[in-house]
């Protein structure tokens, strides 16, 4: 399991719970969608100009504050908040996320310490502070709060979400899995531990980590990391018709993607042994990324499989220039200049 994957995933899971996005959108043809956020926030000003006394108004607009990262605005907000209800957990939680986005760990830690103080059952600050901790690498530190969490609410999907990623981080893949499971038991729309789970099968080459990824997919059709690891289960389990059109997919839905035509040239290459495609492939993968030295070797390999030697000398050349001594490009060469001596 990839940790950087897993550091995503924990800070993500840290953002404020909303469903607005904090960029505006183009649509085809030029047409700008109208920011969710700015709308919200209109109408929460005009809210608190009416009531300027209610607490949750201030605490609503912080969150909102915070997904645009407008931080200064988040801070003066949650403040105000707090002043007005100074015994309300839930404010430090918002005040913990505001210095969480800020990388000051030991302020949030302090937040979260006074929601929990306020308020020792409250499944919400145990989470965060299960969170924290699983970033900070204190690994137990972050299973005593998901017991406290479990105990607080057995149903509890993020409880166990939270504890599968630290058991990951520490090499216990059978336990995360079973962790994972519960999770996406008590919550099937769960699309992370859906991914995980994928993920994880797809290491050891079980035909399960197909059934989960597809799970995330309806859940997100248009995931580009649900896509890509569905695509490169299907490639490494021999199943190169079904990789092909994931891989299409995905192209389709992001077309800045260097690793798909190059995976796909791959699979032309090595399995399906179609040259001319796989280089059609690789070279739509090089004009996405004009330093992917990896893409001109196989093109190379690719016309030198083929017969076109100059073509490949020309690849295997320029590889050398993106990566001096990259040995698969010098032994290509060397083949070259042995069939060239016997001409």
């Amino acid at each position: 399991m990839k940790s950087f994957w897993l550091v995503i995933i924990v800070f993500i899971l840290f953002l404020v719970s909303c469903k607005f996005e904090s960029k505006d959108k183009v649509k085809a043809g030029g047409s700008v969608v109208v920011n969710p956020v700015k709308t919200s926030l209109a109408d929460l000003n005009k809210q608190i100009a009416e009531k300027s006394s209610d607490p949750e108004l201030y605490n609503k607009r912080a969150a909102l504050y915070l997904l645009d990262h407008e931080f200064d605005n988040a801070f003066k907000d949650i403040n105000l908040a707090i002043s007005l209800s100074p015994k309300n957990p839930l404010y430090y939680i918002t005040l913990s996320d505001i210095y969480l986005l800020q990388g000051q760990t030991k302020n949030c830690s302090e937040s979260l310490a006074k929601a929990i103080s306020l308020d020792p059952k409250n499944n919400q600050t145990l989470l965060k502070l299960a969170k924290l901790n699983l970033i900070l690498r204190d690994y137990p530190a972050t299973f005593d709060y998901v017991k406290k969490a479990l105990n607080v609410d057995p149903i509890n999907p993020r409880a166990y979400f939270i504890r599968a990623i630290a058991l990951l981080e520490k090499g216990d893949t059978v336990r995360a899995a079973d962790n994972l499971k519960k999770a996406v038991d008590q919550d099937q729309e769960f699309f992370d531990a859906y991914l995980e789970l994928g993920e994880l099968y797809s290491i050891k080459k079980d035909k399960m980590a197909a059934d989960y990824l597809r799970n995330a997919l309806n859940i997100r059709p248009e995931s580009k990391e649900a896509l890509y690891l569905l695509g490169m289960f299907y490639q490494e389990n021999d199943q190169f018709e079904k990789a092909l059109e994931t891989y299409a997919i995905l192209g389709k839905l992001d077309t800045s993607l260097k690793n798909v035509p190059y995976n796909t040239g791959y699979i032309y290459m090595v399995y399906l042994r179609d040259f001319q495609q796989a280089a059609r492939f690789f070279s739509q993968a090089i004009q996405k990324d004009p330093g992917y030295a990896e893409a001109y070797y196989n093109r190379g390999y690719a016309y030198e499989l083929s017969g076109q030697f100059d073509k490949a000398y020309s690849d295997y050349k320029m590889t050398l220039k993106l990566r001096t001594n990259y040995q698969k490009a010098i032994d290509g060469l060397n083949r070259l200049d042995k069939i060239k001596q016997k001409k």
